[in-house]
């Protein structure tokens, strides 16, 4: 090879590799980050806790409305970490083998948690006059459904087609149990986020709209 195509060879492989977009965590995982994600998940102890710790934020209660209690953000290095923590006799070979590339995904998780203004039984006038009694409806347990959610990789809204949810309920000694949140699930592809910051914007039908930011680049 000429040291004049050489030389242009190199500029334009350079040029190609700065202008492809990159992402702030690892996609697609290497063999070894598998391998590593299985390991931490193997563990069952603090380290893999305070790991996982760092996808989710905390959300303080509202004076009125639902509590949106936590968003968690997990990129595929974290999913693998759950993933392996919950198997049962699992080896790092057979996590390899399950492990597909080409398919990574994001998975945004949602708990909401019911309030006194918020509650799982709603108040329901029973008429029109004033003097009438108010009679009570329990609340759907696909209240979710309900909310607006909306995801952003920086500025750029992304379409949310994967989305997904469950009642909690909160269960007592003598076998009843009540309505008390509910967990969202939001799917992406990982190729879907090409920047530095996500941002989670949850609008319940009564309250404040909640923002959630993630720092990109500081996770894995």
């Amino acid at each position: 090879m000429r040291p004049v195509f050489r030389h242009f060879l190199a500029l334009f492989t350079a040029a190609m590799l700065l202008s492809a977009p990159a992402l702030a965590f690892q996609s697609p995982l290497s063999d070894e980050a598998v391998r590593e994600a299985y390991f931490l998940g193997q563990r069952h102890d603090e380290s893999m806790a305070r790991a996982l710790s760092r996808y989710t934020q905390f959300l303080p209660p509202p004076e009125t409305g639902p509590h949106i209690y936590s968003v968690t953000f997990f990129t595929p290095f974290a999913l693998l970490v759950r993933h392996s923590s919950q198997q049962v006799n699992y080896s790092a070979q057979q996590a390899e083998k399950d492990h597909q590339a080409d398919d990574e995904t994001i998975l945004i998780e949602i708990q909401i948690f019911l309030t006194p203004s918020y509650a799982a039984v709603i108040p329901t006038p029973t008429g029109s006059r004033s003097d009438r009694h108010t009679g009570f409806r329990f609340r759907p347990s696909d209240f979710w459904k309900t909310f607006k959610y909306q995801v952003f990789d920086d500025k750029d809204e992304l379409t949310v087609d994967d989305l997904t949810g469950e009642p909690t309920f909160e269960c007592t000694g003598d076998g009843s149990c009540d309505l008390s949140g509910a967990t969202v699930r939001i799917g992406f592809p990982a190729t879907a986020f090409t920047s530095d910051t996500a941002t989670i914007l949850i609008t319940p039908p009564e309250g404040d709209p909640v923002a959630v930011d993630f720092d990109l680049s500081s996770l894995r």
